[in-house]
């Protein structure tokens, strides 16, 4: 019966740390249900603008050749329809309207035509012909409003997108000013109650560092309630930079899926919305829907054909599908384990069952036995006599052994005292954590006792009671709190020491009931030389996100550099 409640302990020991291994794994779940379901419904809408389509492209085949502005007016709406939805169809039909304009000899058309070649290969990420192209256009020539805030809105695009891509310290300033001068020219030409002043005076904002006008600009447009889906989207997918700054990822997530889903009933291809919402869940650990949204951004810009959005992808989307394996992986070895666990159970309970019957039948003949043994009595008696005789003897030699316990024991206690005046400290904490660890088997001995006395009565609740009656969050507590006076008496200075390290008003202070708190207890682990993430979690029972949390809110309030902290927390507190 021994053996068999060990397999049991081993069995539930193991379920514990399964268990604890999928807790660990437990990670923020997003709300995406809305999303989820505008994107099942994605072809619904892209139906709608193909239809669109078709009908301005049958009426443009019956239209004459020869009718110029007609041709025109309807390969300028064809362009419209597709500039957002497919690069090469968008690139056609501005080519196709500067091909009229020409013809016609019409400089407004020539001018509005040559803006829509430029948006067209800035869509696409074609950066130099971008350039290339826009150089040709003199803002002198343009004679409408419209044609000049489309110029000036493409110039500040363009070198918004520039600073993005060049990504340094000078380049990316130059760019950014020069973009900012052309949001200037046109801001002028807008009514200030138009989206579009809003929207690039809030852009400006950004790019300038001025986040809290931004939020004002961004607030009030979305407090308008009359936005277009694509005006939302490029609002709201700007908004969450300023969020993504803050490091508020609920708000950012909330915004980007709202953009995502404007985006996709706009029929928008051309977008990183949804590019942007994976990287950021694929840095929160939430690899599932990163995978899914990082998918469907992909299959967006492969159809709309843009080459930076592909350069983007490629960089993220094979490290979301790596960890998406390796979280795959994860899964199957914890059904292994779980699979492992429930065969062991189901042997253990065949087993028992084999035992239980056996016992049944031995019960059987022990009441045979038992009627017999009246009979044999005397002889019982008389091997009593004998064993008694014996047991004396046994008696004696145990005086014997327990007297030569008793010299070991004093020889012992003379080693263990040398021992003590060489190595205090070290002695202190072992015994201390010995004495803990005995005071834990003993009560281990007694609920054993306890559970073999229940077994012997087969009293079913009385098991259960005892069971349930053990409180594993006060052992924890309890293991804690002898951690933190076992560390304090090998290091008594250290939280003295350790407050050094922070100004006076950021420096630790502990509640009367605290020895350690979790920020003490974490650096108490490096000290001790544990420096691995997932061991000081295991160990304090917390997620790794929430101790890389913990850490990085004390190392911003340190006075050392947070590249140096640990290091400098490890020479703290040396022993005299």
């Amino acid at each position: 019966m021994a053996w068999l409640k060990r397999k049991f302990s081993i069995v539930f020991v193991c379920l514990i740390i399964l268990n604890q291994n999928i807790q660990a794994q437990t990670i923020h779940n997003y709300n995406f249900t809305d999303l989820y379901q505008t994107i099942s419904e994605a072809d619904k809408y892209d139906a709608t603008l193909s239809h669109s389509i078709d009908s301005v492209y049958l009426l443009q085949k019956s239209t004459a050749v020869n009718d110029l502005s007609k041709q025109y007016k309807l390969s300028a709406l064809l362009f419209d329809l597709y500039k957002v939805y497919k690069y090469d169809s968008a690139y056609y039909y501005a080519k196709r309207c500067q091909e009229i304009a020409y013809k016609s000899g019409d400089k407004e058309k020539i001018n509005d035509s040559r803006l829509q070649v430029c948006f067209t290969l800035l869509s696409s990420g074609l950066f130099k012909e971008t350039g290339d192209s826009i150089r040709l256009i003199s803002v002198n020539q343009l004679k409408t409003n419209a044609e000049k805030q489309e110029y000036y809105t493409l110039q500040a695009r363009y070198n918004y997108d520039l600073a993005d891509y060049a990504h340094d310290n000078y380049f990316t300033n130059y760019y950014n000013r020069l973009a900012s001068s052309y949001v200037d020219s046109l801001l002028s030409l807008c009514t200030p109650e138009s989206f579009y002043f809003g929207y690039y005076k809030g852009l400006m904002a950004i790019r300038m560092g001025k986040n809290e006008d931004a939020t004002l600009c961004f607030t009030k447009l979305l407090a308008a309630n009359n936005l277009t889906n694509h005006e939302l989207a490029i609002l709201t997918s700007t908004f969450c930079d300023i969020y993504i700054k803050n490091g508020n990822v609920d708000s950012a997530v909330g915004l980007l899926k709202q953009a995502a889903i404007a985006d996709i009933k706009s029929s928008t291809k051309e977008t990183s919305a949804l590019f942007t919402l994976s990287q950021l869940l694929y840095k929160e650990g939430d690899i599932d829907n990163a995978s899914n949204f990082i998918r469907h951004a992909n299959d967006d810009a492969k159809f709309y054909g843009s080459r930076q959005r592909k350069v983007q992808l490629i960089s993220i989307l094979p490290l979301i599908e790596a960890e998406k394996l390796k979280q795959v992986e994860s899964q199957k070895k914890a059904l292994i384990g779980y699979s492992s666990v429930i065969t062991l159970l189901l042997l253990a309970v065949i087993i028992l069952a084999v035992i239980v019957n056996r016992q049944v039948k031995k019960l059987k003949e022990a009441q045979i036995i038992i009627s017999e043994a009246n009979k044999k009595q005397q002889e019982i008696n008389e091997e009593l006599s004998i064993t008694n005789a014996k047991m004396s003897e046994l008696h004696q030699r145990e005086q014997e052994v327990n007297k030569a316990l008793g010299v070991i024991n004093e020889k012992l206690s003379s080693v263990n005292n040398k021992l003590f005046e060489s190595n205090r400290i070290k002695e202190d904490y072992i015994g201390f954590f010995f004495s803990t660890n005995t005071d834990f088997f003993n009560r281990i001995d007694r609920f054993k006792l306890l559970a073999e006395g229940k077994i012997r009565e087969r009293n079913l609740e009385g098991i259960k009671y005892l069971i349930n009656n053990i409180d594993t969050r006060k052992e924890k507590e309890d293991l804690l709190r002898n951690f933190d006076k076992a560390f304090l008496k090998i290091f008594p200075n250290f939280i003295e020491d350790f407050n050094q390290l922070f100004e006076p008003e950021d420096r630790i202070v502990l509640l009367d009931n605290e020895i350690l708190n979790t920020n003490l207890r974490i650096f108490a682990l490096i000290r001790m030389g544990v420096h691995d993430i997932s061991k000081i979690a295991q160990i304090l029972e917390y997620s790794v996100n929430s101790i890389n949390t913990y850490k990085t809110k004390v190392k911003n309030k340190s006075l050392i550099p947070n590249d140096k902290f640990e290091q400098r927390v490890v020479v703290v507190s040396f022993l005299e």
